[in-house]
């Protein structure tokens, strides 16, 4: 085997604790033949030099980290250790080599995609079952959205998984907050593991929850945009405002009227706007569209 190219690379970046390992020849008895007595292990033979093995060992790490410790990654240099890959007729890189039992028992060669890699892992292990990142992302943009309801079942079933997945219980939160059920909200929020208090699904679903607490009391938007055009230069009116368009899910608009106050009086009523328009930025989420563009303006009025 001849070396492709010459820049440096391992491919231990993101490895998750005992589900993914580098294998030494010392260590293999344990690490692979002892562990496959108790899960599937997957050995993943590179090379520093092999191009291929820079697409296939990322795949590999993110399949197996979604499967939560149902199966190992044992990664092998075969420059260093070639004896292994010797006695298993392994030629070229890459290739990976499933043992169960204290065997192999299947085997691949080259990059295959996410797709055929679970299909060969499942041949073996059985399905995975649900993908939570996927599903959690998929409960977002149904939340997103305004269908709380699917929001909601896509969260349980997240749940029934993990039952503290951090972004799923947050969720549930927003969910009811959505439905208007606010009690039920700080209940559920209260209940959080303390240990979750600053996970950003968290801070965002608390800040969801405050802002919509504090809407119920600014009074009706058609009246509040009345004393805005009425009185332009009225910032508690504006505020207040902004908070009911937030509450209506008129972001944009919400923001609008807060760098409005920002840019007629920066330090009005100790710098509330300003303080309101961050709360906003922690409820609607870091890659939203109005945040972003509204952090944007945001900057530019504080540093013009």
């Amino acid at each position: 085997m001849q070396p492709a190219e010459q820049k440096p690379f391992s491919p231990s970046n993101g490895a998750a604790g005992a589900d993914i390992v580098d294998v030494t020849l010392q260590g293999f008895r344990a690490e692979v033949m002892e562990e496959s007595l108790r899960r599937l292990v997957l050995i993943d033979f590179w090379a520093p030099w092999c191009g291929p093995c820079k697409q296939l060992t990322p795949i590999l790490e993110k399949v197996v980290a979604s499967l939560r410790g149902r199966v190992r990654l044992a990664k092998m240099d075969i420059d260093k250790y070639p004896q292994i890959a010797e006695k298993l007729g392994i030629q070229s890189v890459p290739a990976v080599v499933a043992f169960q039992g204290g065997q192999m028992v299947d085997g691949f060669m080259g990059a295959l995609p996410e797709g055929e890699i679970r299909a060969f892992i499942d041949r073996w292990l059985g399905p995975a079952g649900p993908d939570v990142e996927a599903l959690f992302d998929e409960a977002q943009t149904l939340l997103e959205a305004g269908d709380p309801d699917s929001a909601e079942a896509a969260f349980a079933q997240i749940l029934g998984v993990e039952p503290e997945h951090a972004g799923a219980l947050a969720g549930i939160v927003r969910v009811r907050v959505a439905q208007g059920a606010l009690a039920e909200a700080r209940e559920l929020l209260d209940a959080i593991p303390v240990r979750h208090a600053n996970a950003p699904a968290v801070a965002a679903a608390r800040a969801a929850l405050a802002l919509q607490e504090q809407a119920g009391a600014v009074g009706d938007l058609a009246y509040l945009l009345a004393r805005v055009e009425n009185v332009p230069t009225d910032h508690q009116a504006r505020y207040d405002l902004a908070v009911a368009l937030n509450a209506a899910g008129r972001r944009d608009a919400a923001a609008q009227e807060l760098l409005n106050i920002i840019k007629r009086e920066r330090s009005w009523n100790d710098d509330s706007a300003r303080k309101l328009l961050v709360q906003f930025f922690d409820s609607w989420g870091p890659v939203d569209a109005t945040t972003r563009t509204a952090r944007r303006q945001l900057s530019s009025l504080l540093f013009s």
